[in-house]
Order: structure tokens, then sequence, then C-alpha cells
């Protein structure tokens, strides 16, 4: 059976520079009926098993260390024996959140990651955090972007660790390069496409100035 897509969205907070917002983050299940990888384990490791299903976990992923996005992921990988993957670039993000605990695997730029007979690609896409990263499948035609890429635009860069021009240059030349039928599968929020955002570049560049 080929890997399927399992979306849970879960709800929490979103805390960096002395400031917290109310946040819906997505989580993704990749994976078939045996084994499966979450990307971002984002609030409620319960709501998360849950949707897991018995399956075996291969793996945690996170697409980059901001606390609404990793919050959870101890507590998973403790009651599944599942890994932690993080880029190194984001340990310190990923210190603030976890001081007494470390990921298990460092993602990195180009590695290959295979679920259930499927390759997720590493592409490593900093801008929004130094370590972000997005995941993409060809044979699935989509990619993970986190909070690299939404609809309608390139992630937050107002906040420590981030960095407008790099985040435009990392989705110009890492992801508007695939497909444009590809699905974008973004952190949170609803999915858009390559072909519906590539358009928009010059756009997010000029807001920039």
């Amino acid at each position: 059976m080929a890997a399927r897509i399992d979306h849970l969205v879960t709800s929490g907070t979103f805390s960096l520079d002395g400031g917290t917002w109310d946040v819906d983050n997505n989580v993704w299940i990749v994976g078939d009926d045996e084994e499966a990888i979450v990307i971002d384990a984002a609030h409620d490791a319960d709501a998360i098993l849950q949707a897991l299903d018995g399956r075996t976990l291969r793996a945690i992923i996170c697409t980059h260390a901001h606390n609404d996005h990793i919050d959870a992921a101890p507590a998973l990988a403790n009651r599944t024996g599942a890994r932690i993957h993080l880029h190194p670039a984001d340990l310190p993000l990923w210190k603030q959140t976890h001081p007494d605990t470390a990921p298990d695997a460092e993602l990195a730029e180009g590695q290959v990651l295979t679920i259930a007979g499927t390759d997720l690609t590493v592409l490593h896409t900093p801008g929004h955090a130094p370590g972000a990263v997005c995941l993409y499948a060809p044979d699935l035609g989509t990619v993970f972007t986190g909070d690299t890429l939404f609809q309608g635009g390139p992630g937050a860069t107002g906040r420590s660790f981030s960095d407008f021009p790099t985040i435009v240059a990392s989705i110009r030349d890492r992801l508007l390069t695939l497909p444009p039928e590809t699905v974008v599968r973004t952190g949170h929020g609803d999915p858009t496409t390559i072909g519906e955002e590539a358009p928009h570049l010059d756009e997010w560049l000029k807001r920039g100035h």
C-alpha cells in the first residue's frame, strides 16, 4: 500500500520574544496502515497518538523549532520510541522550549527520509527560522513547508532568529522550482500549490522594502 497523508489540527500557544499567541497547528502524518512519520508534533501528544491508531511511529520530523511545532515532541517520542529529527541550526530555539532534552537526529539538505516506500527529501529553507526545512514528497505530489510558505506568501520574519530576504531566497530557490501542481501543506491554515504562489514573488519582494 502506498503512503497516504493524514491531517490533524491541534491548538495551543506560540511564545517568542516575550509574547504569547493562541494558534492552531497542522500536524501531518505520512505512512500506511503499518507505519508512519509525524511532521511537527504540536501541542497534543494524546491526539497525535489517537490519529496514529496503533501504527508504528518511525520518526518525528520538526520543520523548525518554534515552540508550537515541537512542544509535544518529547512526550510523543517517550510514548512511541520514535526519534526526533531537527536541523542543527535550530537548536538554540529548541533549547528555549526543551532545555533539558535534545533531538535525536539531525536533518540536512538533500537528506532522504523513507516511510511506507515513499521518499521525502529535506530542503533546508532558512528565513522563518535558521534551521527551517521543508519536506518534498514527489510521489505524493506535495511539499510540507512548515512556516516557510503559506497560502498568500512567506512565513513571518518579524521576530528573533528570522530574516525576510533569507526566507524569500529560500522560497525562490528551493520551493518555486518544484512542479507548479505540487500541493503545499503548511504549518497553519489551508493548503495551496506552488503554481498559485509563484506569480506573487515580486509582490513579496516589494513587501519587504
